[in-house]
């Protein structure tokens, strides 16, 4: 089975979020469990942790279908040591929140080299900040977003995914998001049945299925290979229908949250309407 939802919105509060995602017919949803642009923020308090469990309870939506997101200023392969330690530091904090939610995973982007220091050094600084995170907590899987390859980011490569998971000690506290938008263009071709399978085949083959934790639904604005990070609506980019067809009726992404972070999120219960009629009988 399907859980299709969205990124949604946790202003107010984050037992909003649950609130949220039941408006647009969410069966999964994502969200910040802080301020994504702030380095701290005040600790929950009980109130506040209850809420969210019982709009969650409501909401019927099982905490393994809930991709919390971190933060955009974390680079856990930071090259200076005292700027990584501040984004290990900010990322811990996160996985305690996700951890008193009753949530079971934290979406990040990997991190990235600033051009200050090769690929290979900058993923093993990523492997020993996670390390040190999954040593630091109890149960949240950590789950590496794949990235477009912008700029100096990392994560871009199924090669990437596969150096960081290879390093960490407990597989079981590690996994996987993979992104339409930022496959695509990074270079990984979706568009038809052919290119479809033989791009899941080589992440099969480099990564592994059993790794997969979730999926970022979106189009593209760019072209397949551009290496930019700009999402469009569904069937409106340079990715098109087929694709997401093809996911809708793929086995392989069933029981994991599907999060939709197309562009108009007015349209998200339409979005969420339509994946589900792609599915085939």
């Amino acid at each position: 089975m399907k859980y299709v939802g969205a990124h949604v919105s946790a202003s107010g509060g984050v037992f909003n979020a649950p609130k949220n995602a039941i408006k647009i017919g969410a069966k999964a949803f994502a969200l910040f469990v802080k301020n994504q642009r702030q380095w701290s923020a005040k600790p929950y308090d009980k109130e506040t942790i209850v809420k969210f469990k019982e709009a969650l309870k409501q909401s019927k939506i099982q905490p393994k279908h809930v991709l919390p997101h971190d933060s955009y200023l974390i680079n856990l392969g930071h090259p200076e040591p005292q700027k990584r330690e501040k984004s290990l530091n900010a990322f811990i904090d996160e996985v305690y929140r996700c951890e008193l939610l009753g949530l079971k995973k934290l979406n990040f982007h990997p991190g990235s080299h600033l051009r200050l220091i090769d690929e290979e050094e900058c993923l093993d600084l990523i492997v020993k900040s996670l390390n040190h995170a999954i040593k630091e907590s109890s149960e949240v899987c950590m789950v590496i977003e794949n990235t477009a390859g912008q700029g100096s980011n990392l994560g871009y490569k199924f090669e990437h995914l596969a150096y960081i998971i290879s390093g960490i000690e407990d597989k079981s506290r590690i996994g996987v998001c993979i992104d339409t938008c930022h496959m695509f263009t990074a270079g990984y071709d979706i568009r038809t049945k052919e290119a479809y399978d033989k791009t899941w085949q080589e992440f099969d083959k480099i990564v592994g299925f059993k790794y997969l934790q979730g999926m970022h639904l979106n189009d593209s604005k760019p072209d397949l290979g551009s290496k930019k990070d700009r999402h469009e609506s569904l069937g409106k980019g340079k990715i098109g229908l087929d694709a997401f067809k093809f996911i809708m009726n793929d086995k392989r992404m069933d029981d994991i949250p599907l999060i939709l972070e197309t562009i108009d999120e007015s349209i998200w219960d339409k979005e969420i309407k339509l994946l589900y009629s792609l599915i085939e009988d």
